[in-house]
């Protein structure tokens, strides 16, 4: 079921771009699932245009390839930061065995932008600080207080996303400010 019209604009962090089985869950399970419930996806693995990439990785080893590199990272850095500015949540992937780090600064730049989110972690493997967290303990703590929770099945993603991204519309943010 839809959340609303206009969709809700829900940026996707995850690592799940850089591998081959990866990918197939993402764009196969994950993302059609969350389309499913209403969301327009936001997805940094498109916002750069694929082509630049792949003329980066074409080229050979060494010094003309790190510094496209450098270049291209600053623009793929500012088109995910642009979509999570624009964001109405974040549904964070959180498997590994430990939470990528970009997922992890994605996550904090979200919760400073006052934005609602949601973990997943179908990833079974121990991953926390300690006993009392299922990740780290930094990462968990900002998706708890920007009033998102962590479920670790995917099936549980449709009965939990109107209790962390509500309604969408003038929502407040934990932090007290309309996101």
């Amino acid at each position: 079921m839809p959340l609303s019209e206009p969709k809700s604009k829900l940026y996707v962090a995850s690592p799940l771009g850089f591998s081959e089985a990866g990918r197939s869950f993402y764009n196969s399970t994950l993302l059609p699932e969350l389309k499913r419930l209403g969301f327009k996806i936001l997805d940094p693995w498109t916002l750069t245009d694929p082509k630049k990439i792949a003329q980066v990785l074409s080229l050979p080893y060494g010094q003309k390839k790190k510094a496209a590199w450098e270049k291209l990272n600053q623009e793929i850095g500012l088109n995910n930061r642009r979509a999570i500015d624009t964001c109405d949540g974040i549904f964070a992937v959180l498997d590994g065995v430990d939470v990528d780090s970009g997922t992890a600064a994605e996550i904090g730049y979200g919760f400073a932008r006052g934005k609602p989110i949601l973990g997943y972690r179908g990833d079974f493997r121990l991953s926390a600080d300690n006993e009392g967290s299922i990740v780290n303990l930094q990462v968990e703590h900002f998706i708890r207080a920007s009033g998102g929770i962590i479920v670790t099945n995917l099936s549980d993603v449709a009965g939990t996303v109107r209790k962390v991204f509500g309604a969408q519309t003038g929502r407040k943010s934990p932090l007290g400010r309309t996101p």
